[in-house]
This record gives C-alpha cells, sequence and structure tokens, in this order.
C-alpha cells in the first residue's frame, strides 16, 4: 500500500510517499481502508522532531492521527464495529500512521462516520473535534450563560470549538483577522476580536473560560484574563520554540521550568484553573461528536482537499498560518 514516511526529521520535503507493508490487526483492532485524513500543527511539529521529547518515533515512521473510511477487517474481540461500516478515528499518537492508504486501529477509538458526510468532510474532525470535546467539556465543563474566549476562531481547532460552545449554550468571544469575521460569525461567535488591533484581555475581560491555542506567554495573558476562580485549557505548551533553542531534551525541561511554571504561579496567584489539555483518542468521546454532526449543531470547515501525492504541499500550506479551518488530503 502507499503510505506517505518521514526517514528522518526535516520540512515537508521529508514526506515521502511510498511502499509499505499493509498492516496487520491484534485482537482488540480493526483494518480500516483509509479514504481521506487531514493535516493538523502538530503533524508538522512531528515531522520537524520539535516534539521528540515527548513523542518518540521509530523511524521510518507514517505521519497522521485524522481518517474517515471504510472497515475491512476486524479482531476477534470486536464487537461494535464490521467489515464494511464507514467508521471516523483519531489514533493515539502512539499508533499514529493515517497518511496511509490503511492502517489498524483500536475499536475503542472509532466512531461511526454519519451518512450525510462525504470521506474528506469527515477527516477534517476528528483531531480538532476531539481536541475541543476535551477542553470544553472535560476540563471547562462548560454550560448555558457562561462566556467563554476562543483563541484562532477561525482555525482548525477554533471553527469546531465555537460551535461545541454555542450548543453548549455558551456566549462565545473569539480572535481572527478581519477576512475571517463572517466565518466566525456563521459558526456561532457573538464577539469577534481583531487581533491584529484589538487586545483580547481587555475585550473578554471576565470571561468564564479561555480556550488558549497560541502557548508561550499568551498562557500568563489568558490566565489574567479570566474571572478569579475561572478556567484556561492550554493545547498548546510551545515546545517547538523551546526545542529549537535548547534541543529536546533541555526544551522540555526548560519550557516546564520556564513558561509552565510561570504561568502556573501566575493561575495560583489569580485563584484560575489552569491545565494542559490534550486530545485524548476516545471513540466514545468522537461517537457524540458525530452525532451532534447528525443533528446539525456542528459542520465542517474545510480550506482545501488535496490528494496523498501532495502531502508536503498540504504541510507547506498550513504553516503558512493562513488555512480557514482544516486542510484534507484524500488517499483513494
Amino acid at each position: 500500500m502507499r503510505a506517505a514516511r518521514i526517514h528522518a526529521y526535516g520540512d515537508a520535503d521529508a514526506l515521502i510517499v511510498e511502499d509499505v507493508p499493509e498492516p496487520a490487526i491484534r485482537a482488540d483492532e480493526v483494518r480500516v481502508r483509509i479514504h481521506a485524513t487531514s493535516v493538523n500543527p502538530v503533524d508538522f511539529k512531528i515531522r520537524g522532531g520539535f516534539q521528540r521529547a515527548v513523542i518518540r518515533l521509530r523511524l521510518p515512521a507514517t505521519l497522521g492521527m485524522d481518517l474517515s473510511g471504510v472497515v475491512e477487517e476486524v479482531g476477534a474481540n470486536v464487537q461494535d464495529f464490521a467489515v464494511g461500516d464507514e467508521v471516523v478515528s483519531s489514533p493515539s499518537h502512539r499508533r499514529m500512521g493515517t497518511y496511509a492508504e490503511a492502517i489498524a486501529v483500536r475499536a475503542s477509538e472509532l466512531a461511526h462516520k454519519p451518512a450525510s458526510l462525504s470521506h474528506e468532510e469527515a477527516a477534517s474532525l476528528p483531531l480538532v473535534g476531539l481536541t475541543a470535546w476535551d477542553a470544553l467539556v472535560g476540563m471547562m465543563r462548560l454550560g448555558p450563560g457562561q462566556r467563554v474566549l476562543i483563541q484562532a476562531g477561525s482555525g482548525g481547532v477554533g471553527t469546531a470549538a465555537i460551535q461545541l460552545a454555542k450548543h453548549l449554550g455558551a456566549e462565545v468571544w473569539t480572535t481572527c483577522s478581519p477576512r475571517n469575521f463572517e466565518l466566525v460569525e456563521s459558526l456561532g461567535a457573538d464577539h469577534v476580536i481583531d487581533y491584529r488591533t484589538q487586545d483580547y484581555a481587555e475585550v473578554a475581560a471576565g470571561v468564564d473560560g479561555v480556550l488558549d491555542a497560541l502557548g508561550g506567554d499568551d498562557v500568563l495573558k489568558a490566565v489574567r484574563t479570566v474571572r478569579r476562580g475561572g478556567r484556561v485549557a492550554a493545547i498548546t505548551a510551545g515546545l517547538p520554540t523551546y526545542t529549537k533553542k535548547y534541543g529536546p531534551t533541555l526544551g522540555l525541561l526548560a519550557m516546564v521550568g520556564g513558561t509552565i511554571g510561570r504561568v502556573s504561579r501566575a493561575a495560583l496567584v489569580h485563584g484560575v484553573t489552569l491545565r494542559m489539555v490534550t486530545r485524548r483518542p476516545s471513540g466514545a468521546n468522537l461517537q457524540r461528536l458525530m452525532d451532534l454532526v447528525a443533528e446539525g449543531a456542528l459542520r465542517p470547515v474545510i480550506d482545501r482537499v488535496l490528494p496523498l501525492s501532495d502531502i508536503a504541499e498540504a504541510h507547506r500550506y498550513l504553516e503558512t498560518g493562513r488555512a480557514r479551518g482544516k486542510v484534507v488530503v484524500r488517499v483513494d
């Protein structure tokens, strides 16, 4: 089968589409024939080696943590999925590899794809949807009448988080550039902040929660934005910046001892709950998100769709920071 792999850490050109063996499955796994995947910022951070202090790859490695496809084989202990089922997943980073024509995935990390979505649409949602879910539902416990600031509202996580927050009954602030105002308002944002000319800490002062998608010193700013007793869910800690400066191991130590330590102390002083949120590869939560799609409460936002042969171009485009929603890769 074809797969996009890296043989060494590097820029987008490190991704090579080549023939690799078909995956075998274990008793608790399902083999999925992948029709579409998508690219996330964590992918190019892993590709560049900036996450290798926490995500250790055995090279060559196939990247990718989103998929939509069809079940073609089930393990002996799998009960909830059958051959021919259309499914979606965001597999564990320990078993990533969705830039490929097939993958073995734990059944516990799978959900059924809504019939209303194409494979390209469905592949755009798993990782960003689960990240938004873990931040807003799992960490913040967001509910009706609460106020939340979602940073980078036109990005992959942002577009999903705005819709989820509105479904939960929250009042939503978000940041983006003027060219994306109409997009985020169509998703349900109540207050749109131009990050280039406005200070979100002033405009959204006193909100109940912040989903911080920027990392670094912005986490400290987010802590100062929420009310006392509020919550900050940080989905990035700025590890690539520290890795570039100090290397993987010292970079991780510098991040923990520097930014995280400083922000944690500030959160304690301000009476704010701060937590780093990483997506859990939960099939149960993903199924809840797919049910929201079926209900019309959540829709995919796709900037462009490229073939697997253009995976390097997909990475290069996402790294520009200009993508509105997701960059999807068609595999079949």
